[in-house]
């Protein structure tokens, strides 16, 4: 079933334009063999994305696809899986799209826990605009835009989604497909928002953080004895002591998600709802605000 599904992902998806060595592609690859593995067939799939090179993934996933502004698919997906919460909903987008202008949309998609799964591909670079500065370059950073090195500090993504109360936060590396499937299909199970932050080598653009070097630098959480994964305050503690250089999953707590806690949510999907009935005290709402 797994494997005919993956080919079913392969045969909707459209063919690339990534520059050949992109880390994209193993993020595509992972995320097809994942939702083979949970036996979702593509039409039962959404991914939305925003813009820069990791705006094509909803093309190269081969399931249903949105293409939203810069920086807006959290708002998006989430207006999907309310209106929808049959189908299994992906936002996707990079470093500079979700870190730079999303900022404000991931911060609130985090508090609001709406049942879907973020995949953010970082590279630490603007890839798509040939090599500036990004929300997660390390200060110091030499672009076309810092050619005396970034001023900035970066910004902490897992940090953030940490202490905003995110219930299922994990790290994954392009270099590591195997892995980052089974870390994309936990996070796809999880009931509630899920942020995956993905190390993926921008080979165009940023020679310093190469395969090698996220190689020689990531610590792998799966071969970490003793390691808490349900304990926010101990993933808070080796999140900063490991200065972000994990892969795996880092925290995941079980808990209502938003649908589950709105009073009077109906369990039948919003879609499928019969709006053609009319409201009650129609003529007495209106007049209200008339």
């Amino acid at each position: 079933m797994a494997v005919n599904l993956v080919t079913e992902y392969k045969e909707h998806a459209q063919s690339s334009t990534w520059c050949p060595g992109c880390g994209d592609f193993a993020v595509v690859a992972a995320m097809q063999k994942a939702l083979a593995a949970l036996e979702l067939p593509p039409h039962q799939v959404v991914a939305v994305t925003g813009i820069g090179c990791s705006g094509k993934f909803n093309y190269y996933l081969g399931a249903n696809g949105f293409n939203s502004l810069h920086g807006r698919s959290l708002p998006v997906a989430q207006a999907i899986k309310i209106a929808n919460r049959d189908l299994t909903v992906i936002a996707a987008g990079g470093d500079g799209d979700g870190y730079g202008i999303g900022i404000g949309h991931f911060l609130h998609a985090v508090r609001r826990n709406v049942d879907i799964t973020y995949v953010v591909m970082d590279n630490h670079i603007y890839g798509l605009t040939t090599g500036q500065t990004s929300p997660t370059s390390k200060k110091g950073f030499v672009t076309k835009t810092t050619p005396y090195g970034a001023a900035e500090y970066p910004i902490r993504p897992l940090e953030l989604a940490l202490a905003g109360g995110a219930g299922f936060v994990a790290q994954g590396f392009s270099g590591d497909p195997k892995q980052l499937a089974e870390i994309m299909k936990q996070a796809v199970q999880h009931k509630g928002f899920s942020l995956i932050n993905v190390y993926s080598p921008c080979v165009t653009f940023n020679h310093e953080e190469t395969y090698e070097w996220w190689r020689q630098n990531l610590v792998n959480l799966d071969q970490e004895q003793g390691y808490d994964a349900t304990d926010r305050t101990a993933a808070f503690r080796y999140v900063y002591e490991h200065n972000g250089l994990l892969r795996g999953v880092i925290f995941r707590e079980e808990r209502r998600d938003y649908q589950s806690e709105l009073p009077g949510y109906a369990a039948e999907a919003l879609v499928r709802q019969d709006l053609s009935q009319p409201v009650k005290d129609r003529a007495e709402l209106l007049a209200a605000f008339m």
